[in-house]
């Protein structure tokens, strides 16, 4: 048994809801053990044998039945949360500014042209990287100003998920990571 961090897709945001002590009982329900959430914005941490790709199938199926949600979940264990936090290329920023950082996990990668449709709609010193399949933003005026948070979609991106560096520092305590 090790750590999953499990990232759901929109949850919590345009009215996809399901509240926090319900999803931990249903990880319960599904033989998780000790199922933990962080704030109710979709981050749910478990103890788990099982293989990523087959832990987000069950999730995935869980949230259906359990909630009639048809939500995506990236599953990611603790060495890969370890290595999205060291891959940062924006730590600077992220020091001074952690909520103006995001990383945007990705279910099945990056699309073929994303990185460069999105520098193409950077305005005002915003800047994104990608680095082993993950999308680190910079929105020096905040996400809710960004030119690309406003016109960048999955179809352009792939089924991705972000959280802003603060979250990615929380989740990676909730799983015995030092940062």
């Amino acid at each position: 048994m090790t750590h999953r961090i499990i990232l759901f897709r929109g949850m919590n945001t345009g009215g996809v809801r399901a509240p926090v002590g319900e999803q931990r009982a249903m990880a319960e329900a599904m033989g998780l053990k000790n199922p933990r959430t962080l704030q109710a914005s979709g981050n749910l941490v478990v103890e788990s044998g099982k293989a990523a790709a087959a832990l987000e199938a069950d999730i995935e199926a869980a949230m259906d039945e359990t909630f009639g949600l048809k939500v995506a979940a990236m599953v990611r264990t603790p060495e890969q949360w370890a290595r999205l936090i060291a891959a940062n290329p924006f730590p600077a920023e992220a020091k001074a500014h952690p909520a103006r950082v995001l990383a945007m996990v990705m279910k099945d990668g990056i699309r073929d042209g994303a990185l460069e449709a999105c520098r193409a709609l950077a305005e005002g010193g915003e800047a994104v990287e990608a680095v082993d399949g993950v999308l680190y933003f910079w929105f020096p005026d905040g996400q809710g100003q960004s030119a690309i948070f406003r016109k960048a979609t999955p179809r352009m991106l792939g089924m991705g998920t972000g959280r802003n560096w603060n979250t990615v520092l929380k989740l990676a305590d909730m799983v015995g990571l030092k940062t």
